[in-house]
């Protein structure tokens, strides 16, 4: 798959995703990198460490988060996307579920979108991304967690998404699923969500795993925010164990690393 102007394997390797938040209010890292000089230290830091892809976002979407104005976002993303694609030859990501927002972001260069409400938030995002021709991950998320079957229920509602993406004409070969860990689900079905996860390989598609720091991690540890590196290792491994192709995380250098342990003892001896 060619994201901007890299390629990558959809199968056989695991590629970390560097979380670029350009908000007051996100669970972990809000207001850090409000200032376009302070976004773009990050991206220098991450970069030497060995990031992949940059995704970067302009609305919290914790549990409780407010929903701001997509001109707002747009204020906030654009300029930074701009000043990363000036600046450093890395593939961008953009963070967002309304169409206006990715819209302004694929003028600014943007090489990918990444939804949170998998295209159901509104009908236009999935034409967008279509008439675009960029890749695009895809969430599965709902209103409530609410389930009779948690893993069949979830992977039809990303079947739903597919076929929303398909519909639109978005291509097979621009897809990437994200379970969605955090989202409409309780500790023990994101728990169970990471251990079966390989189950949605059945779709077809290139999975993303997103447990960065999350609250699944904190309340299994009794930990904050802050303090939630182990454990989303544990979580990065199981990604790589599981053929991955993406982990979406805050600390680079670290996740980096047990991915290539990970790779290398899976290819031990093959």
């Amino acid at each position: 798959m060619k994201i901007g102007n890299k390629e990558f394997q959809t199968k056989g390797r695991t590629y970390c995703m560097g979380i670029l938040n350009i908000t007051p209010d996100s669970f972990s890292d809000g207001g850090k990198f409000l200032k376009k000089d302070d976004a773009l230290k990050q991206v220098e830091k991450m970069l030497a460490e060995g990031v992949d892809l940059l995704d970067v976002g302009g609305e919290s979407t914790r549990p409780g988060y407010e929903r701001i104005s997509a001109q707002e976002e747009t204020e906030r993303v654009v300029p930074v996307i701009e000043a990363v694609k000036a600046e450093f030859d890395i593939p961008v990501s953009l963070d967002t579920y309304k169409p206006e927002v990715a819209l302004d972001g694929i003028r600014a260069g943007a090489d990918m979108i990444n939804d949170i409400w998998g295209l159901k938030y509104e009908e236009s995002m999935a034409g967008i991304i279509a008439e675009s021709g960029l890749p695009c991950c895809l969430m599965h998320n709902r209103k409530e967690a609410v389930y009779e079957d948690f893993m069949q229920e979830v992977a039809a509602d990303l079947a739903l998404t597919v076929r929303i993406a398909q519909k639109a004409g978005i291509a097979d070969d621009k897809i990437i699923l994200d379970p969605g860990v955090g989202f409409a689900k309780t500790c023990g079905q994101n728990l169970e969500l990471i251990h079966c996860m390989e189950e949605l390989s059945v779709l077809g598609y290139p999975l993303l795993l997103g447990a960065s720091r999350k609250s699944v991690i904190g309340l299994t540890l009794d930990l904050p925010a802050c303090d939630r590196l182990e454990g989303t290792l544990a979580t990065t491994v199981l990604a790589v164990m599981k053929g991955c192709m993406f982990v979406r995380v805050h600390d680079i250098k670290e996740n980096v690393r047990a991915i290539r342990m990970t790779e290398a003892i899976l290819g031990a001896g093959k």
